[in-house]
């Protein structure tokens, strides 16, 4: 039987707006087995972003329960939560986030020294060099294109071999061929080194090619089918 990694029992989430409480997600049970790739779709404001935020760790559910690989996320305190991710899970969004001071292998050798990994510095350049950028290595991120800074984010979310890889519309701000070319590579990690993905995206071509597609509206799970 495979084994469980993700598990949502019940997840709500309530935020403060404006005009009161607002109801995020609504009661969301889900379970995500290892090695299986999930995308989840659905019209902006569904509640996409906001469940993967729920599975990353990033907010707490206000009530139910969110597991990852055993661990009950909604039990951990912001610390231990923050150790969890670094060893665990790698997180992509459709922003870049990379230091602007930092060059591409000190962005992605950061989490493993956070770390305290040896040969930190060796593992990012291998990692950099299968995303086909050992030669861009010492830029900063203002030298790089876009395309280029979504592969050093997806090698510095990669470098520590998580179980777990986590992305949130990571083609949203690259053109059509650039965003497809950050896909394959997105999958490729996913099979090079056996992680499991959940994929938020708006595109069906690229949730087509996930394994099951969880579509939400209005904070609710609302089709749950294989791609």
């Amino acid at each position: 039987m495979a084994e469980t990694i993700l598990e949502l029992a019940d997840a709500r989430l309530t935020l403060a707006g404006n005009a009161g409480p607002v109801e995020v997600l609504r009661g969301i049970t889900l379970s995500v087995v290892r090695g299986e790739s999930v995308g989840l779709v659905g019209p902006s404001g569904s509640g996409k972003s906001s469940l993967l935020m729920l599975m990353g760790g990033l907010e707490r559910a206000t009530s139910g329960r969110v597991a990852a690989l055993g661990h009950d996320l909604t039990a951990m305190s912001e610390d231990a939560l923050a150790r969890f991710r670094r060893g665990n899970m790698g997180i992509v969004f459709q922003s870049f986030y990379l230091i602007p001071t930092l060059t591409a292998l000190e962005n992605v050798a950061l989490p493993l020294e956070l770390a305290g990994v040896a040969d930190a510095m060796g593992r990012a350049g291998a990692e950099l060099a299968a995303m086909g950028l050992a030669a861009r290595a010492g830029h900063y991120p203002a030298q790089l294109s876009g395309g280029e800074q979504q592969r050093v984010a997806l090698a510095r979310a990669s470098v520590a071999r998580p179980a777990l890889l986590l992305a949130d519309e990571p083609t949203g701000n690259l053109d059509s061929a650039t965003g497809a070319a950050i896909m394959d590579q997105l999958f490729a990690l996913r099979d090079r080194h056996g992680a499991t993905l959940v994929l938020v995206t708006h595109a069906p071509e690229l949730a087509g090619r996930c394994d099951r597609i969880v579509r939400l509206a209005d904070g609710q799970i609302v089709d749950c089918l294989p791609a």
